[in-house]
């Protein structure tokens, strides 16, 4: 797989920063993997939104680029341009138009597509999108190909599933093609990452919950898994607990603006949020996950990881849009530099 940021390998491969810590030496080129849905935004703003049987003028329109597990890839992949990390995506898109339109913006990125399948019989993903003047909004997705993701997908992309160092998941494909896709990473020994977003109403399947390493909830996911809503500390620690007990290896509680909150079973932490000025939140959470993915890959502790994955997330809240809100490197650094 073709690296990312190549023209800054040199630089990142410097003996001081081998010496400082922050380049991990057992890989030779260390890889993210999303594996997970992609879909095309189509997004309307509007004075107000339309009522049961009602048309409403919008204001404006866009189409971009959406979908959990393409945008997390797309963050950490402007997040890598800095290193000597590649940064791939495996799923599906349809042979149409919005699947040209989602494989461009995803190299835009610099992600690596050979995983990436296309699906004749399904058409890509798309999500309607309507947003008021208050920020409201309500939104329609049609899964397409990502809900065909099946054994087919795990067996395309396991060379990338078995080389990857962190393996990135999402609940927008089927939860069998989830399992499948961390039991395979995890038997390689790289590390699995699960955002478990949508939150199901059914819950996480029992086998997937010892094949997460790593799992990052919000606050209503947090809620919709465990019963409690993280408004505290205590109230995160004990959501964790309930978290960990059903063999999740570590849970990094998002938060909101009252930070994050981390437990590995044996130590935990609470972060404060970093100070900026949101103005839009529909990125936090994958930039989030992108911006723990790449820490977790150069090496860091979770604590680190969780302290630099809060920064990205705090930084996207402060521009616009989903896969485009994702901040570049030297903008985490300086933020979690303070």
């Amino acid at each position: 797989m073709k690296g990312a940021g190549s023209s800054d390998k040199q630089a990142f491969n410097s003996p001081f920063l081998q010496l400082s810590g922050l380049v991990d030496m057992t890989f030779e080129t260390p890889l993210i993997l999303s594996f997970g849905s992609i879909n095309i935004d189509l997004t309307a703003r509007s004075q107000r939104l339309p009522r049961p049987g009602e048309t409403v003028h919008a204001d404006s329109y866009a189409i971009g680029l959406g979908g959990k597990g393409s945008n997390q890839a797309a963050a950490a992949a402007r997040l890598a341009r800095s290193f000597d990390l590649d940064v791939a995506l495996a799923g599906r898109v349809g042979c149409d138009a919005f699947g040209a339109q989602a494989r461009a913006s995803l190299s835009g990125f610099g992600v690596d597509l050979s995983p990436l399948r296309d699906d004749p019989e399904n058409p890509t993903g798309i999500a309607l999108i309507g947003i008021d003047t208050l920020a409201e909004n309500c939104i329609t997705v049609a899964g397409g190909a990502n809900m065909a993701v099946d054994g087919t997908d795990i067996d395309a992309a396991a060379p990338g599933l078995e080389r990857a160092k962190v393996l990135l998941l999402q609940l927008e494909i089927p939860q069998e093609a989830v399992l499948a896709a961390a039991r395979r990473t995890r038997r390689a020994g790289g590390t699995v990452v699960l955002d478990p977003a949508p939150a199901p109403e059914q819950g996480l399947s029992e086998p997937l919950w010892s094949e997460i390493d790593i799992l990052t909830p919000n606050e209503s996911e947090t809620f919709s898994l465990t019963g409690i809503r993280p408004t505290t500390v205590e109230e995160a620690r004990k959501a964790a607990d309930i978290l960990l007990a059903k063999g999740v290896g570590a849970v990094l509680v998002k938060m909101g603006a009252k930070g994050v909150f981390w437990h590995n079973g044996t130590a935990s932490g609470h972060l404060a949020p970093f100070r900026v000025v949101p103005i839009d939140t529909v990125a936090a959470g994958d930039c989030f996950n992108a911006g723990l993915a790449v820490a977790l890959a150069l090496g860091k502790s979770l604590p680190e990881a969780a302290k630099i994955a809060s920064a990205c997330g705090a930084l996207a809240t402060t521009r616009h849009g989903a896969a485009d809100a994702a901040p570049e490197w030297d903008e985490v650094a300086a933020l979690v530099a303070g």
